[in-house]
Order: C-alpha cells, then structure tokens, then sequence
C-alpha cells in the first residue's frame, strides 16, 4: 500500500527524532515547513523549554514579506532565529529538520542560520 506524503513525513520524522535530541549545552533547532510559512524553534528538550523562535509570520518579519512560502522568507527566518539564539548565548545547535528534506526552504533556513553564526 503506498504511503500518503503526510505518512512520509511523519516516519522521516519520527527516524530523526530518534537520534536528535537537544541539551541544554546544544538546543536542538526544529523547523516546521506548511505550505504557506516556516516555523524554527531553539529547543532545550531536557527542560522541554522553548529559548528562541521565529516564523514567517513573526510582526517583524511580517512588514516586509508578502508570501511567506518563499526561499527569501525562510532565509529571513533563518537569520532572525540565529539573531534571537545568540542574543541569549546560544551557538551550538542540532538540527532537525522535522521529518522535511534538506532541500529548498529548510535548506536555505540552515544556510542562512549558519551565516548568522550558528554553529551545526
């Protein structure tokens, strides 16, 4: 029986999740992809604590954005996630890319969050 790409997604997921957790030492960055915006939350899974978020639909990302399901915005994502993460002296983060490919958005949020100065 062939699997729904929502099924996909979530057994991609739950393999990724199997090996990436974050400490408090390194947060894990999980990015959430829907068809119209991109999600990125720093999460210390030990205390189940959310230290830094940004989406596309963030206010100071929302001004300048009209289509938040594009490259552009998740790269904008990117760079204020990284911002946000290091103003509270976070630097070393695991990525995980939520059950997602590497490829396209989440692609261009990691490469922008890394040209921030995270460090994955």
């Amino acid at each position: 029986m062939k699997l729904t790409r929502k099924e996909s997604t979530r057994r991609r997921h739950s393999r990724v999740r199997r090996r990436v957790t974050g400490t408090s030492e390194r947060p894990r960055l999980a990015i959430f992809r829907s068809n119209q915006h991109i999600y990125a939350q720093v999460i210390d899974d030990t205390l189940q604590h959310t230290l830094a978020a940004a989406s596309t639909l963030d206010p100071d990302l929302k001004v300048s954005l009209d289509s938040g399901s594009n490259c552009d915005a998740s790269i904008e994502v990117g760079k204020l996630v990284a911002q946000r993460s290091l103003a509270k002296g976070i630097k070393q983060v695991v990525f995980d890319r939520g059950g997602s490919l590497y490829h396209g958005r989440v692609k261009a949020l990691a490469d922008a969050a890394r040209e921030a100065g995270l460090v994955f």
